[in-house]
């Protein structure tokens, strides 16, 4: 059937249904990769997410894949998850109404139906999923069960095995609207901003209910993750395009990392493992920490990973309206304003201080005290986050680089291994060129010496506090790429 010409909109095609209808099943066969968790606990899924699909013959399109609605299966979370499915309606083009072939209908499907046919008119395409078989098609397409929802375009498709998606897609491009073709400068111009592989991936990471989907909101300054006082509301990895401080950043809200131990059921695992593998994707971490609870072996074991995976990183320590203002209303009543305003200085660098020693092994990352609930000192959140940008670009000239290494081998010869010690012959910082051109790029030198065995851990880290002294690389790890004098290349 012909669409029917649509107002400009976006092109974007929204999943909804009930739990447990295989929704984010359908989203990751469509965006091409595994991005929302699939699990067959209802209401695995809670914040909105979205992605790129291509399967198509045309220009891509997004989606939006949504958390279960019309079910109270998910402990009070009702309420936003369908504010959420509901705020993915409005913005589509199509909705793709998800159903389950297996179970039948169900009072929920008559319901949600009716919502959607009072959808501003969007065009909904009935996705009858979990058809595994082929000669269950006919059966499930032409039950009265599913002709009682009265949508005129019906699909019969088993997202688990990819049957019946091409006849999806195809669909879906009939209802979106039309490409917009840009002027030859404006998509110079709109490449050069955009270009995702020039887009840094920002993760928010930490333990469960420290406050990252608060901070994720108040970054965005709107309601687009769920919040809540139960630990692990976020499971999937939500990747949010987005404009902080003028610069451009794909937000990524993960799921809380607990002890491994502690994790209580498959649907965490899955979650914690989606959120170490953002770490590991990110070009630039913000590890989020609870300053009323200070900093706990959990934060210490998550800020590890961000060392290990040698990532750019910020520590913002939220929640510090819970510590704050008590001291400030109480000592301002005895001091005055000002005499209070200097106290809570002095509270707040001592606090830092300890902060820093419980990861002593970030000497380099900044701290910034906040308060995602209150928006106070998201300002200096942004800042640091560009100040980490425009240092991952600073360069260091070999002259200077290798004075400053030689006097720091004179101050402090190497330790002696196996009677033999460690020489520098010569060091230059490798180009960001040769680094894949990252959109935050990891200081990186290459060491010329007479064996990379001899550079012992404790080494290492003293030339990397002397390197620090020329340039500070704030946020920054620094890595070291070895060459012996007999070797080709060496690590």
């Amino acid at each position: 059937m012909e669409a029917p010409a649509l107002p400009v909109a976006a092109r974007v095609a929204a999943i909804v249904g009930r739990p447990n209808v295989g929704k984010s099943a359908l989203f990751n066969r469509l965006a091409g990769r595994q991005i929302a968790i699939v699990h067959d606990q209802p209401g695995i899924t809670r914040d909105r997410l979205s992605a790129e699909c291509r399967l198509g013959s045309g220009a891509p399109f997004e989606i939006f894949d949504t958390g279960g609605i019309g079910a109270d299966v998910d402990g009070g979370f009702t309420a936003r998850v369908r504010a959420e499915a509901e705020i993915a309606i409005a913005a589509a083009a199509v909705i793709l109404f998800v159903v389950d072939g297996r179970a039948g209908l169900t009072p929920v499907d008559l319901d949600l139906a009716a919502r959607l046919r009072r959808a501003g008119g969007k065009p909904v395409l009935l996705v009858i999923n979990k058809i595994d078989q082929p000669e269950l098609d006919a059966h499930a397409a032409l039950t009265a069960d599913f002709a009682r929802l009265g949508f005129a375009e019906t699909y019969a498709v088993s997202a688990a095995h990819g049957r019946g998606i091409n006849p999806l897609v195809a669909a879906i491009e009939r209802w979106l609207p039309p490409v917009v073709a840009p002027s030859p400068d404006a998509a110079s111009s709109s490449s050069e901003e955009i270009s995702q592989s020039t887009v840094p991936r920002l993760a928010l990471i930490g333990r469960p209910n420290v406050g990252k989907s608060s901070l994720t909101n108040a970054l965005l300054g709107a309601q687009r993750t769920i919040v809540s006082e139960v630990a692990g509301t976020t499971r999937d990895a939500v990747d949010i395009p987005c404009v902080l401080d003028g610069q451009p950043y794909v937000l990524i809200d993960t799921a809380g990392l607990r002890h491994r131990g502690k994790r209580d059921n498959s649907a965490e695992i899955f979650s914690a493992m989606r959120s170490e593998k953002s770490v590991r994707r990110a070009d630039l971490c913000v590890l989020v920490i609870d300053a009323s609870a200070g900093v706990t072996s959990q934060d210490r074991q998550i800020a590890g990973l961000v060392q290990k995976a040698n990532k750019p990183c910020l520590v913002a320590v939220n929640k510090w309206d819970l510590l704050a203002p008590p001291m400030v209303e109480g000592n301002a009543r005895r001091v005055g304003k000002k005499e209070a305003g200097r106290e809570l200085h002095a509270f707040r660098q001592e606090w830092l201080e300890r902060a820093r020693a419980e990861l002593f092994f970030l000497p380099h990352v900044p701290f910034i005290a906040l308060s995602a609930l209150r928006g106070d000192d998201l300002p200096r959140l942004t800042s640091a986050l560009a100040d980490v940008r425009a240092a991952a670009q600073r360069k260091l000239a070999t002259g200077p680089l290798n004075r400053a290494l030689r006097a720091a081998l004179e101050l402090q010869p190497p330790p002696l291994v196996a009677n033999r010690r460690f020489k520098l012959l010569y060091a230059t910082q490798i180009e960001h060129e040769r680094r894949n051109a990252a959109p935050v790029p990891v200081p990186a030198f290459l060491l010329f010496v007479n064996d990379p065995a001899l550079l012992t851990d404790g080494y290492r880290r003293y030339l990397e506090t002397k390197l620090r002294e020329l340039e500070p690389y704030r946020g920054l790890p620094i890595l070291f790429k070895l060459r012996g004098r007999e070797e080709t290349s060496a690590d």
